[in-house]
């Protein structure tokens, strides 16, 4: 069994930026090879960075890269991205469904058209990567779903104020616990990871508060460590789990996260769907 992640190959949606990006980053550092697939091929005015400069950056971290311009919910587009990977790498280890959107608009006041974009990227989007990926995945030593959302509760206040993204969120994590389930005699991995305060990213400083909320977020190396760590773990025996970022780490023994603040001694605000836990 292998114990990093050398000459190993992942495939993560929506890693041209933020917390996908910081994930393939990590893995870099060990040589790993990386396929992206995320729409931004040319420089946004409002986001930073596209596939090619990821590209860039995991590669200069000491990993191979494949950069993919792709939309997700396009099932044949996914369908040929997994195919160039496998042409490129050989096979695919580790599958990590990152590509997400939120609008946490209440019911009156989002369009159908915003709720039938979360529904699409979030839920159907995970489905369509994981069932492009499964049949490759079966080849590997040990393989891993890993699906960024978080821990399902029926709790009404995660439920009232943006039905439409909980719904979207939660579909993602009951893929990831359905896919453990099924594929568990395959020896495929499948969990959930989460963390538990905001992480600084272009959805939190564009959508949910600017540098004030910015100023009460962890940077996403938090929970590009702890993915790390959730990936390397034997597949048989880390499976069908709704994780905290946090958790993980303490179990690796991490016992610091003041170094993932993104501001020094900051107050930190407790993320959605996890003050419960």
């Amino acid at each position: 069994m292998p114990t990093d992640l050398k000459n190993r190959t992942l495939f993560i949606s929506g890693a041209s930026r933020g917390i996908g990006l910081a994930i393939a980053l990590r893995v870099a550092r060990d040589g790993a090879n990386v396929a992206l697939i995320a729409k931004t091929g040319e420089p946004h005015p409002k986001l930073e960075g596209t596939v090619f400069t990821a590209a860039e950056r995991i590669e200069a971290a000491g990993g191979r890269a494949l950069p993919i311009v792709g939309d997700i919910r396009d099932e044949g587009q996914v369908a040929a991205a997994v195919a160039q990977t496998v042409e490129r790498f050989g096979g695919i280890d580790v599958c990590v469904n990152n590509a997400s959107a939120i609008n946490l608009s209440g019911t009156e006041a989002l369009e159908i058209k915003r709720y039938d974009l979360m529904q699409a990227i979030n839920t159907r989007g995970t489905f369509v990567v994981s069932r492009a990926c499964i049949p490759h995945l079966k080849g590997s030593e040990n393989p891993h779903i890993l699906t960024l959302s978080p821990p399902v509760s029926l709790e009404p206040r995660w439920l009232g104020p943006h039905i439409a993204y909980t719904i979207a969120k939660y579909g993602m994590s009951l893929c990831a616990l359905g896919f453990a389930e099924e594929f568990r005699e395959a020896g495929i991995a499948s969990n959930a990871l989460w963390p538990r305060t905001l992480i600084a990213t272009a959805a939190v400083q564009n959508l949910l508060g600017g540098a004030e909320a910015m100023a009460k977020a962890r940077k996403p190396e938090l929970y590009a460590d702890a993915a790390y760590a959730v990936i390397t773990r034997p597949s048989r025996e880390c499976t069908g789990n709704m994780l905290l970022c946090e958790d993980v780490l303490a179990e690796e023994g991490v016992d610091d996260l003041d170094k993932y603040n993104f501001v020094p001694e900051a107050e930190l605000q407790v993320d959605l769907f996890v003050d419960h836990v």
